[in-house]
């Protein structure tokens, strides 16, 4: 209407401008006549939600569960007539808690968990470890292409927890700080998650949603090249620029980090450290190996290089708890108390991991460890002993020897209900921060029940909704995982914000709102190439995702990416395409992802560094996907 009206005010009276006149009211008057009483209640419902998904005060699956019941009440006190003369039926707008792609994200974040508890992906994060004590400068980029590969097929989460104790345990070990490796991490993930179609659940409900719509399915790997290519270049910027970019920082987990155990490493028969010297063992691990004494029996051996080590052998060290259990699996080492301190009668259940804290005038207090009796009479087992008073210990210099103080932090494992108990003692303080243990023995089948279902969907057997069910199946029935950590790993905000989404999507096409948006759309980009309007559809996207649900935009964007390229005669593809990745560009906040926070909160960063890192980030991947996109699918 402006641009109409400044032709005619112009003076201008050639054939081009009547002509651009008359298609621009005739757009226009098109685009108000479409938009009837139901589209434009959707609309404004529509706009009122991104708001409340961008409000960090409300929770997200209450603005969700008010969208749908906003929804609900619309349609079922002012039914919508339909074309063919029916009424729209209401409980359509529950499709969304059955919809292939939510049942699909589920299952995939349940394998996700499997392959946490189990500790199937520990290896990669000990590989890590070593790379970088030994190859510091390659070791941030083999970290982020490690986590950008791994993350286009399980969530990032939990890759981002994976990866963020590795990362500051080495920044601890050589006084580096962590804060140039942290959020190039982060951000890798997310990259990563762009190139399959399980990558994220925004590739799994764009796919869903276009495919419902009558577009032919993508594959998994079918938009995987551009994301390689773009990738790429990416990843050079996120290891030779970004961390150059980002003020020192002060990490949050330094503190926890930095906490020093003494334990004791018993040396198991066979293994890797029997009939070795300390020197192998040091070795082994590139000189990280500091050993105080070592105990054979009653005996006390001093630490020197060419002492052999032998079977049932303890080697009293002081290390970070992650180091502990970096060098358990290293070496084949196994963490205990010694001898004094278990019950061989009495088996105790390990199932995580807790920090207890003698407090003041506890009945443990001036009492010696191996008289302790935490492993018979509390059901646990001590790790190690972090000693805040004056230590006393008698000649053996053994743990079970050290008299215990008011202050001093036991490391030390058990079975939940053994936890709980504790912490209604008045003798300890329980810390936060519970880890579960992971269960080992079952990290190569979780393993390959992950692959199967990705190689099974990959190679079109079946979809992925269906291998992931099974495959959870499979994960329960093995013991990979327990009823009570799959419903752990389901997440109340991703399913209804996902619900929520599919539901307005459905309202916005069955009301036409969709169309008056990718006619506006068309409109306001009238005489542009069809290159430009599909970069400014991934900006749109681009800047949505950053400030409200990713998922909620993708779903939103679908429909009128779908009706634009219909109304501009172009293949749907790139269009479809164009929504995915925008809704992906979760570079620029730290509210735009889950994983952005973690790593917000464990390195110490601000909101302005996202902003200096990520605003750019998105600008090259958003430009050099616009030109990869129009490239392949020739709409220069």
């Amino acid at each position: 209407m402006m641009i109409g009206t400044w032709c005619l005010l112009s003076g201008k009276s050639s054939f081009l401008n009547n002509v651009l006149i008359q298609l621009l009211f005739m757009n226009e008057s098109m685009i108000v006549a479409s938009l009837q009483p139901h589209g434009l209640a959707v609309l404004l419902l529509t706009l009122f939600a991104l708001v409340l998904f961008a409000m960090e005060r409300i929770p997200l699956q209450t603005s969700s569960l008010f969208v749908v019941v906003a929804l609900l009440a619309i349609f079922h006190v002012f039914p919508y007539q339909l074309p063919d003369g029916g009424v729209f039926p209401v409980k359509t707008f529950f499709q969304g808690f059955a919809n292939e792609a939510l049942i699909a994200v589920c299952a995939l974040m349940i394998a996700g968990q499997a392959m946490v508890r189990t500790g199937a992906m520990e290896p990669i994060g000990r590989f890590l470890a070593r790379i970088w004590k030994v190859y510091p400068a390659v070791s941030l980029l083999l970290t982020l292409v490690i986590g950008a590969t791994l993350s286009a097929f399980v969530n990032n989460t939990p890759i981002v927890v994976l990866l963020l104790p590795v990362l500051i345990n080495v920044s601890v070990r050589t006084g580096q700080s962590s804060t140039g490796t942290l959020l190039p991490m982060g951000l890798a993930t997310l990259l990563g998650g762009m190139a399959t179609t399980i990558g994220t659940s925004t590739n799994l409900l764009v796919v869903s949603v276009a495919q419902e719509m009558g577009v032919p399915t993508f594959g998994m790997f079918d938009f995987a090249l551009p994301v390689v290519m773009v990738g790429s270049v990416a990843i050079l910027y996120l290891w030779l620029v970004a961390p150059k970019m980002i003020p020192e920082r002060q990490p949050a987990m330094k503190n926890i980090s930095l906490r020093q155990f003494t334990a004791e490493l018993k040396v198991v028969s066979g293994g890797f450290s029997d009939n070795k010297t300390l020197a192998d063992l040091r070795n082994k691990t590139h000189g990280q190996l500091h050993v105080k004494r070592v105990l054979r029996g009653e005996k006390t051996i001093a630490a020197l290089p060419d002492v052999k080590i032998f079977a049932d052998d303890r080697l009293l060290v002081t290390e970070t708890s992650f180091a502990l259990r970096e060098l358990e699996a290293e070496l084949d080492l196994v963490l205990e108390a010694g001898n004094g301190s278990k019950d061989p009668d009495f088996d105790v259940t390990a199932d995580a991991l807790v920090e207890l804290v003698i407090t003041p005038n506890s009945r443990l207090e001036r009492v010696r460890l191996g008289d302790a009796r935490l492993h018979s009479k509390y059901g646990l087992n001590l790790l190690a002993i972090n000693s805040h008073g004056q230590e006393q210990q008698a000649k053996s210099k053994g743990l079970d020897d050290q008299v215990l103080v008011s202050g001093d932090v036991l490391l030390v494992e058990g079975s939940i209900q053994s936890i709980n108990a504790m912490k209604n003692s008045r003798d300890v303080l329980v810390l936060d921060g519970r880890e579960e243990l992971p269960y080992t023995q079952k990290a190569p089948l979780a393993l390959l029940i992950m692959v199967a279902i990705v190689a099974v969907a990959a190679m079109d057997w079946m979809p992925i909704y269906l291998s992931s069910v099974m495959g959870c199946f499979l994960l329960l029935i093995t013991g990979c995982l327990q009823w009570r950590d799959a419903t752990q790993a389901l997440s109340a905000q991703v399913i209804f914000i996902i619900a929520a989404s599919l539901a307005l999507g459905t309202a916005l096409m069955v009301t036409g709102a969709a169309d008056y948006l990718a006619d506006g759309f068309v409109v306001l980009t009238q005489g542009a190439s069809p290159a430009v309007i599909l970069g400014g559809l991934m900006l749109a996207m681009g800047i949505f995702t950053n400030v409200i649900s990713n998922n909620a935009a993708a779903v939103i964007g679908t429909p009128i990416a779908i009706s634009m390229a219909q109304r501009l005669g172009m293949p749907v593809e790139p269009f479809i395409l164009a929504v995915l990745f925008g809704s992906n560009l979760s570079f620029a906040t730290p509210i735009a992802y889950k994983t952005n926070l973690l790593v917000m909160n464990a390195g110490g960063y601000q909101f302005s560094d996202f902003l200096k890192v990520g605003i750019p980030l998105l600008i090259m991947i958003w430009l050099m996907l616009t030109v990869v996109l129009a490239w392949f699918y020739q709409l220069f």
